[in-house]
Formats: structure tokens, C-alpha cells, sequence
């Protein structure tokens, strides 16, 4: 009997359906976590270089090029492959409708949303994904390294205050087989890493989002 470990299993989605997300009317994607998960994987080699530079991008669909990024993008850009789902419209829509419930007037002093950048803003995805209702508790003693977050899952997404300044940073779930490891662009293009690696950095949210 042929026996798969999980890596085989995530490159297969072998898994039963996962739960329908926030929005009504969408189709139930299967093996949700572990598409999202095996898609931010495939940015490993291909995402070479970060660069949070603004740009002016089209819009729906719109991105810099593959080669270069930032951490949001690793997210972005597994939703679009793996779901077919454009988080750049997503959270446009979403802040044309509620731009009050976002952080962009209070800390960059923006009027307006921008289809260019506001998706790719960690604290703009968090408030997304926590509308969405996807968010599941911290631990309240806020523990470091793996368990700073409840049993993660391949597929969810994961935030820190970076050490040395309270950078925003985000990584998506890979691994959950053993040591949890992490897809995440924290200056030299896209990663695998595990867990434990940020350990100094404060857990910051913890997201689920199934479609």
C-alpha cells in the first residue's frame, strides 16, 4: 500500500472539505488550507528579492512583478492561485464600503481607499481577515515561537510585530505535519522557515479563512 507523507499530501490536496467562508453564495473550495498552503509554497525560489516600493498596478488582478515583493504578497498571490480569489478587489470593496473600520486615515493619514497599495498593507489584511471572520484567539499569556499561536493549520495566515521597531510582517502556513513552518518575504524573497524561527517577534493574529 502506497503511504504518503504530508508533503505529498499537500502537493495532492488529499484531505476532506473544509467550511464555507464569510461570503455567501461562493462555492465550497476543497481542501481549502491545503491548496492556499502548497500555492505560497510554489513562491519558494520563484519571489528572489522584496521591495515595498509603491507602485501603480492594474486593478482587478493587479501585481509587481513575481521576482519581487513583500510579505503580504506571498498571501496575495496563493489566494489568486490556489482560489482564484483577488484580495486586491476584496479589500478594495470592502474599504469603499467600511474605510472607517480600516487603519488607513489613522496611520498614513489616508482620505480614501488605493487599490495600489491597500491590500498589500499587513494591518489592512487584518482587519480584512478579522471581517471576514476569521480570526482565532491568541493564547492571552502571548508565548513565543510555535506556541504563540492555538495548533496552526496549512493555510493559515499568521502576523507579527517585528522585533526592533514593531515592523508588521505576515506568513502563511506551509507545514503543520511536525515542526509548523512558515512561507513568509522578510527581505531576501520568499521562505520556508520554521515556526520557531520568530520567537523574538510578537504574535500579533491568527487567521482562517476558508472559501
Amino acid at each position: 500500500m502506497l503511504t504518503l507523507d504530508r508533503r505529498t499530501a499537500l502537493g495532492m490536496f488529499a484531505a476532506s472539505p473544509l467550511m464555507a467562508g464569510a461570503e455567501p453564495g461562493l462555492a465550497l473550495i476543497q481542501n481549502a488550507g491545503l491548496k492556499l498552503a502548497a500555492a505560497a509554497r510554489e513562491q519558494v525560489g520563484v519571489t528572489i528579492d522584496y521591495d515595498p516600493s509603491y507602485r501603480a498596478i492594474g486593478y482587478p488582478n493587479g501585481d509587481v512583478l513575481r521576482t519581487s515583493g513583500v510579505c503580504s504578497d506571498v498571501l496575495i498571490r496563493a489566494a489568486r492561485d490556489a482560489w482564484d480569489i483577488d484580495l486586491q478587489r476584496r479589500v478594495h470593496e470592502d474599504m469603499v464600503r467600511a474605510f472607517e473600520a480600516y487603519p488607513s486615515r489613522r496611520t498614513w493619514g489616508l482620505k480614501k481607499p488605493d487599490a495600489n497599495i491597500d491590500h498589500r498593507r499587513v494591518l489592512n489584511l487584518e482587519a480584512f481577515l478579522a471581517r471576514q471572520n476569521a480570526s482565532i484567539p491568541l493564547p492571552s499569556a502571548r508565548l513565543l515561537g510555535g506556541d504563540a499561536f492555538k495548533s496552526p493549520q496549512a493555510g493559515d495566515v499568521l502576523t507579527w510585530r517585528l522585533a526592533g521597531g514593531g515592523r508588521p510582517h505576515l506568513g502563511v502556513v506551509v507545514d503543520d505535519y511536525g515542526p509548523v513552518r512558515v512561507a513568509h518575504n522578510i527581505g531576501s524573497g520568499v521562505r520556508e522557515e520554521p515556526l520557531w524561527m520568530f520567537k523574538l517577534h510578537k504574535p500579533a493574529g491568527h487567521y482562517r479563512w476558508r472559501v
